[in-house]
C-alpha cells in the first residue's frame, strides 16, 4: 500500500500553508503527498464560485491550483490529488483513515499572552475529534523558515540544508502515558534530527507527578538513540507550559483519547486550547 501524508485543501492560504507542510513531511517521511479537497452538488452555487463556473469545475480549479503551487517547490515529490465526495468532514475523516497522517490549515488567528497561533474551525476541529490517525494543524502564516532554527539575516534555510530542525515539543501526561503519543514525537524528532523537549506541568499545591519522568522514557531513548531528550518539569497548566513551550519548537505534540465520553467524542481541554494558542504546528495523536 502506497504512504501517504494527505493534507486537506479548500482554496484558503491556511490550507495552502498547510499543503507546502505536509509536503516537507511526505519528503521526510519519503511518502507521496495526497492532496483532497470535498466536493458536494448544491442548487445555487456559493457566492465563492464566478459566475459562469460550475461547482464541480470550481472545485478542479482549486484543486489544481493547490497542486500547482506545491509541485513548483518540490519537483521530486510524488503528488496524488482528487475531488472526494461528501461533506468537508465525512470527506476528511475518511481522507485521514487512508493516511499515515492529515494536515489541515487553521481558520485563523488568535492569541494567549500576545502569543499568536491557531483557531480551530468546526471542521478542523470535528475531523481532529474522529480522526483515526494523527492530524497536524498548520496557521496560514507558517513557513520551512519557521521549522528551523534562525540563519544570517536575507539567507533561507533551503539555501543552507544543513540548517538545524526547532525542537520538537511533547506534552507528556505521566500518569496516563501512551505509547502512539510518546513514540509519535520521537519520530517527528529523529525526520527532523531535532531535540526533543518533553514538557509536564503539575498543579499546586499537589506536587504528584512533579518529578522527571526518565524512567518511563528510557525505552523510547534506547530505541531513539540519536534523539537528544530535555525534561521540562513545570508548575501550573499544562497548556499554558506547553503554548509558552510552542514559541521556538518546529512542532508540539499532544494526545487525544478515543474513547467518547457522555457527550460524545471531544478534544480535551489541554489538547483544545493548545490547538487555539500554539505558535507552531500542533499535532495531535489519537490514543486509546
Amino acid at each position: 500500500m502506497l504512504r501517504q501524508v494527505t493534507a486537506g485543501v479548500d482554496g484558503s492560504a491556511e490550507s495552502l500553508a498547510a499543503a507546502h507542510w505536509a509536503a516537507r513531511e511526505a519528503l521526510r517521511r519519503g511518502a507521496a503527498l495526497r492532496l483532497v479537497h470535498a466536493w458536494t452538488w448544491h442548487p445555487r452555487p456559493a457566492p465563492s464560485v464566478p459566475v459562469g463556473t460550475s461547482e464541480r469545475d470550481w472545485a478542479e480549479q482549486t484543486l489544481d491550483r493547490a497542486v500547482g503551487s506545491v509541485r513548483a517547490a518540490h519537483s521530486g515529490l510524488r503528488i496524488v490529488a482528487g475531488l472526494v465526495p461528501g461533506s468537508a468532514v465525512d470527506a476528511l475523516l475518511t481522507a485521514a483513515a487512508e493516511a499515515e497522517l492529515l494536515v489541515l490549515g487553521s481558520s485563523g488567528l488568535s492569541g494567549l499572552s500576545g502569543v499568536a497561533g491557531v483557531a480551530v474551525g468546526s471542521v478542523s476541529q470535528r475531523v481532529v475529534a474522529g480522526s483515526p490517525h494523527p492530524v497536524v494543524l498548520v496557521r496560514a502564516t507558517a513557513t520551512s523558515a519557521d521549522e528551523h532554527l534562525p540563519v544570517s539575516d536575507g539567507v533561507s534555510p533551503e539555501e543552507i540544508p544543513e540548517t538545524p530542525y526547532r525542537d520538537v515539543v511533547l506534552g507528556l501526561d505521566t500518569r496516563r502515558p501512551r505509547d502512539e503519543l510518546i513514540e509519535f514525537a520521537f519520530e517527528a524528532a529523529r525526520l527532523r534530527v531535532a531535540g526533543l523537549r518533553v514538557v509536564r506541568a503539575f498543579g499546586v499545591p499537589s506536587a504528584e507527578g512533579a518529578g522527571p519522568c526518565t524512567d518511563l522514557l528510557l525505552p523510547w531513548r534506547e530505541k531513539f538513540p540519536g534523539v537528544p531528550v530535555t525534561e521540562i518539569v513545570c508548575e501550573g497548566r499544562a497548556a499554558t507550559a506547553l503554548v509558552r513551550a510552542s514559541s521556538g519548537a518546529s512542532l508540539v505534540v499532544v494526545g487525544r483519547r478515543t474513547r467518547a465520553g457522555r457527550l460524545g467524542t471531544h478534544i480535551g481541554p489541554v489538547t483544545q486550547a493548545v490547538l487555539h494558542h500554539a505558535a507552531c504546528p500542533v499535532a495531535v495523536v489519537p490514543h486509546a
